[in-house]
């Protein structure tokens, strides 16, 4: 029978993660496990930056941003002599398996710890929303409501001056926050990843909505697509549209974590230890349709996460 089990938190923080250490932590301590944090991802568990958790260690911590078990990069776990000096850390503190809260590295690492024979399950904590096999990914939910506070500030200016801000937001190569945030703030024109614009048709819309009256306007631009500051100068080249280029960068990755990340990040938590507790390992959370749902994390990697471009399609429809 398996007793004690870590957490990790790897890769970029995300909103809603310290609600699924929580979730697992608790889970786990309520099913008779004894839990260990290991603090600084890949590169903690290789230093033996582990501690011992009860359930203070978690409490007042679901409402709370970032991850209390900290982050790093650690690209040294993908060759074999990482992984052993990992390994030998967790015979030490008699850790049987873990639970890897992180994106896709994170879940690279968490594959290898399992075919070494520590069984390892993955919960997909990155506000990007690129991980396949899951609509949503924990911290999605709560950077997209903070891009869009931030376009109903910058609404109000641009209405104020008559101008057009282009609004760059993070997502890394994945459009979706761009494009949940652009459908929810009324934006003019979303520009994602995922499919092709036209800077000279984006021009005309401007120009068209201006002469029906709409003399301001938003575009929310994903930083995988190009820089906020080079898309205006594109844009620029076919009119004056009093534009103004603004980057969210990193404020989109903190914050309280919304309603709906933390009781998602809850039950992914709850459901990895039941999976670790079935003796399996190597398996990604996800939701699935409003359902929990594992997949082999063999399979994400192959896989691609598809955006919803009928929200795209919907965003062209309700523009000037």
């Amino acid at each position: 029978m398996m007793k004690r089990i870590g957490i990790l938190t790897s890769g970029g923080d995300a909103p809603g993660m310290n609600a699924a250490i929580r979730a697992v932590a608790r889970k786990a301590l309520h099913e008779g496990l004894e839990v260990y944090g290991i603090n600084y991802g890949f590169a903690g568990l290789v230093a033996g930056d582990i501690f011992k958790m009860d359930l203070h260690t978690v409490g007042d911590k679901i409402q709370r941003g970032g991850t209390m078990l900290y982050s790093a990069r650690y690209p040294e776990f993908a060759k074999e002599e990482g992984q052993l000096r990992g390994i030998e850390q967790l015979n030490k503190f008699g850790i049987e398996a873990l639970v890897v809260i992180g994106g896709d590295g994170s879940y690279h690492g968490a594959l290898r710890l399992t075919e070494h024979g520590y069984n390892a399950i993955g919960l997909p904590g990155t506000i990007d929303n690129d991980i396949p096999y899951t609509d949503f990914t924990i911290g999605f939910d709560t950077s997209v409501n903070t891009v869009v506070e931030a376009i109903d500030r910058l609404r109000d200016t641009a209405a104020s001056h008559e101008r057009t801000f282009v609004v760059e937001v993070m997502g890394r190569g994945a459009g979706d926050i761009a494009l949940w945030a652009g459908v929810a703030g009324g934006a003019q024109d979303i520009i994602i990843p995922e499919h092709e614009f036209n800077v000279k048709a984006i021009a005309d819309r401007l120009r068209r909505s201006r002469e029906l009256g709409q003399k301001h306007a938003i575009i929310v631009l994903a930083e995988g697509v190009m820089h906020a500051d080079e898309f205006a100068k594109e844009l620029s080249a076919y009119g004056d549209f009093q534009l103004r280029a603004t980057v969210l960068g990193h404020v989109v990755r903190g914050g309280s974590p919304t309603a709906r990340d933390r009781v998602m990040a809850s039950q992914m938590g709850a459901y990895a230890v039941e999976l670790l507790l079935q003796g399996k390992g190597g398996l990604a959370v996800g939701i699935q349709n409003n359902k929990l749902v594992s997949h082999p994390m063999l399979d994400l990697f192959d896989a691609k996460h598809q955006a919803e471009l009928s929200l795209y399609d919907l965003a062209q429809d309700l523009s000037f």
